[in-house]
């Protein structure tokens, strides 16, 4: 919406000054703001919040007066970890519907939403809510902790992650990375960077000045591998208040800054050496319309919490983020940045493994925020040390883009 004003606006402008006249046009310059992705990436963030804050409260009693409470687990499945939650029991959940309203209406007015990057990620996001939303619907409707069938959940985000990945390798604007053929002709690109041009299929990571190898069209499952596993980390990670919302900022804003500077030639070329495309940088306006929408939720998710995003939010903001990075070419740097992400889905899979292999945990439970809880770590503890160290590795990460 804003583009569209900045588009009529420039237009006539430019005839204004073609005929050497001043009219309304020159009267609303300031206008000129909304064609920076800076200007439009802050204000899609400060108004996420704000439709977050604004329509939170309401939300919320209306979850309430729908009693779709939380379903929380008995202490046959539990044992002690029932004693430390049991006060959460009637907490309204599906409250992603806020962080997804506020995302998509936020994009809607600040962004260009038929930019390809921006297209897919909000999609992405959509139709992983869509699912988190029927998962959460079918816990409330049976009043336990069983949504829909693990296989069945599988299977959407499978055919989810599917269409995005087949949308990212097959759509000519996201494919091309590196150099174009105008800007080596108009001689815009140093000589070591003539033959700098990446395929979607090329893996990257910064601390290499090439990429470290090419999947070709082998690179679709890649990358439904990523938004499916991102996917579901984000899920496991949402067992605490603002555990899940919390980190989603740190990792947000890191992407939207590497959206940022993807899109810009010489930033991204010549001084840091990283994927290039210039249709990239208005991503990080859906990015940090994610990041305020986070912020405004945590407002009423910090503990003790008022509303929790259950799947609705959780599910479509690891679709959201995997997609992101997938877009970004930086696919293998999402394991620092969204380290606590990775860290929480491995220690399910190394708890899983080894009672499997063994019978032996390795963990008193997992996720491994649970761990921490029953090791006697207060719930504010475990959300705020976590929070730290998701804020630590997304500054490690992104300072590994000037190591190379």
């Amino acid at each position: 919406m804003l583009t569209a004003i900045y588009d009529f606006w420039y237009a006539a402008y430019q005839a204004e000054l073609s005929s050497n006249t001043e009219g309304w046009a020159h009267t609303f310059s300031f206008l000129n703001l909304f064609q920076y992705v800076t200007f439009r990436a802050a204000t899609a963030g400060l108004l996420a919040f704000g439709i977050s804050i604004l329509i939170g409260p309401r939300i919320i009693r209306k979850l309430i007066s729908l009693k779709v409470g939380q379903p929380i687990r008995t202490a046959e499945e539990v044992h002690k970890l029932a004693e430390l939650h049991g006060g959460k029991i009637g907490t309204p959940t599906m409250g992603g519907v806020l962080i997804l309203a506020s995302v998509l209406i936020s994009t809607l007015i600040c962004a260009r939403v038929f930019n390809p990057f921006v297209a897919v990620c909000a999609c992405t996001m959509a139709a992983c809510g869509l699912l988190g939303f029927v998962d959460d619907y079918a816990k409330v409707k049976k009043k336990n902790s069983d949504g829909v069938s693990s296989h069945t959940k599988l299977f959407w985000q499978l055919v989810i992650a599917l269409i995005a990945s087949c949308f990212i390798y097959f759509k000519t604007e996201i494919s091309g990375f590196g150099a174009s053929a105008q800007q080596i002709q108009d001689g815009l690109v140093g000589f070591r960077l003539r033959d700098a041009s990446i395929g979607i299929g090329e893996i990257c990571f910064p601390l290499f000045k090439e990429p470290l190898f090419n999947l070709g069209i082998f690179v679709i499952p890649f990358f439904v591998l990523i938004i499916i596993g991102c996917s579901n980390a984000v899920n496991l990670t949402d067992g605490l208040d603002g555990l899940a919302s919390g980190c989603t900022i740190s990792v947000a804003l890191s992407y939207s800054m590497l959206a940022y500077l993807a899109g810009h030639f010489f930033m991204a070329t010549e001084y840091l050496v990283i994927p290039h495309n210039r249709y990239i940088a208005e991503l990080a306006v859906f990015l940090m319309a994610l990041a305020g929408a986070s912020f405004g939720f945590l407002w009423f998710n910090c503990h003790p919490a008022k509303v929790f995003m259950g799947d609705t939010g959780s599910l479509a903001i690891g679709g959201a983020l995997g997609t992101a990075a997938i877009c970004t070419k930086q696919e293998l740097l999402l394991v620092i940045i969204g380290g606590v992400f990775v860290m929480e889905a491995l220690s399910v899979m190394l708890q899983v493994g080894s009672f499997k292999l063994r019978k032996k945990r390795i963990f008193k439970m997992a996720p491994i925020h649970h761990h921490f809880e029953l090791l006697g770590w207060h719930e504010s503890q475990v959300i705020i040390r976590f929070w730290i160290l998701s804020i630590m590795l997304a500054l490690f990460g992104l300072a590994l883009l000037k190591i190379a």
